[in-house]
Order: structure tokens, then sequence, then C-alpha cells
């Protein structure tokens, strides 16, 4: 079952605390009213309805007290209900022919249970979780019915949607925060300061290239055809290098 539900408004609204005692008796009085249903007539059934309330004054068990984390989660539980037995082969001891050992775990203690039974009396609590032919083991009631298929799915898509634009405003501040948090340069502190752009020219008012740097004690430390220069060097060697250099700083100066 779901821990909550679709109002009149069609949102979903979660209940997060279910009354473990008024869930055992509303089992139990949802399958005695469906014996009662199926077998108006029936003084046996009656009988047998008055007898069930009186020997389970607390309702009939139901496991519900473990939460199904995840839809894998879920998938493998009711699984077990398909195709597996109702006990595991390894949890039979030993059998003497007349009685069974065998062990389970109980789910109010989660400790291991012996129990030595007779063979006969072992059969019948088997054979009873046995089903007819085709007798349909797992049943899809409210929110998992086929009739709220549709709806359910487009609850899905509605929610799967705001999940998406909540990750993308999420991925949007972040990038954001990293724009803030990014070193300025030194032309727009420049411009931020003095209100003024140190890499516009002031005559023909357009953007200035970096064309040499010059130190007076080292020389030109950089020169923004640096690489050019190096091609050249490799193609014409060394001594056509330094002339062509030499020439180049001479119309310079």
């Amino acid at each position: 079952m779901t821990e909550g539900a679709l109002d009149k408004n069609k949102e979903w609204k979660r209940v997060e605390y279910i009354s473990y005692e008024y869930l055992r008796k509303a089992w139990q009085k949802l399958l005695l009213d469906l014996l009662q249903k199926w077998y108006p007539e029936s003084e046996k059934v009656k009988e047998l309805v008055n007898e069930l309330y009186g020997r389970y004054k607390h309702g009939f068990y139901v496991n519900a007290e473990q939460k199904m984390k995840d839809a894998k989660g879920a998938a493998k539980y009711i699984g077990r209900y398909l195709a597996r037995p109702a006990i595991a082969e390894y949890r039979n001891v030993s059998y003497d022919g007349e009685k069974v050992h065998f062990w389970y775990e109980d789910h109010q203690t989660g400790k291991r249970v012996d129990a030595v039974v007779p063979v006969f009396k072992f059969l019948y609590d088997l054979l009873q979780h046995i089903p007819p032919k085709h007798f349909r083991m797992v049943g899809r009631f409210g929110l998992y019915s086929r009739s709220k298929n549709k709806e359910a799915q487009k609850i899905i898509e509605v929610w799967s949607f705001m999940k998406a634009r909540q990750s993308e405003q999420v991925e949007f501040r972040f990038e954001m925060t990293k724009v803030k948090r990014r070193k300025k340069s030194y032309r727009e502190r420049m411009m931020e300061a003095f209100d003024r752009d140190p890499l516009r020219c002031p005559c023909c008012k357009q953007r200035m290239l970096l064309v040499v740097i010059w130190h007076a004690d080292y020389g030109r430390i950089y020169y923004y055809d640096e690489e050019l220069e190096r091609e050249q060097e490799k193609k014409w060697g060394m001594q056509a290098y330094e002339r062509r250099k030499k020439q180049r700083e001479k119309a310079a100066g």
C-alpha cells in the first residue's frame, strides 16, 4: 500500500503515519466482509466469520512494519509470491518418515524459530499456499489499479518535469556562483576603478593589441609574433634570422 493518496483536486497527500493496529483490523474486516458477500445464505460461513472475529481480536496478521525504499525492492518482494514456494528447501532440517523438522524467521522478533510437526500437518500448512492454476497472486488496487494507470502516468510526468526544472535551476545557480567567484581581470578592475578602458586607443578609439614588452635590463621579454620568428629560425638558419631581426629593429627605431 502507498503512504499517501490523491485528494479531490488530484494532488498527492503524503501520510507519514499509518496505525498498525488499524491496518490489521481493516484487513480482517475486508476479507470477512467478502466472505459474507460471496456466501450470504451460508450459515457455516456466518459461524466461521464470528469464530474468526473472536479468535483474532487484534485483527489478521499484516507484515507492514518495513518500508519499501525503492521500486527495485518492491518488485523483489512481490516476485517472491509469483514463483517461489512457501518455504525454502534449505529451511527443512530433517525428515524421519513421520515428522518434519524445519525453521522459520519470526517477523516480530526477527529470530529463528525451530518447529517439529507431523508430516501431514506440515503438508497441510504447505498446500494452503499453493494456489489453483491461473490464480492471480498479485492484485492491483487504488492508485495501482489499471483505471488509475493513465492518471498516475500524468502525475509521474509532471513530477519528472518539475524535478528536471529544479535540477536546471540548481545547475544555473551553481554556474552563476562560479562566475561571481571568478577573479576579475586587469581590464575589468581598471574600468571599475577609473571608468576607463586601458586597452582602448585614445586616438582611434579601437581596442589595442599587445605587440611587444620591453624591459630596461632584460630587453624584449614578449613579442606577439615570436612563434613565427622561431619557424623562420628553423627554416633559414640563425644568421638569416638575426639579419632579419636587426632589420626589423632598425626599421622600428
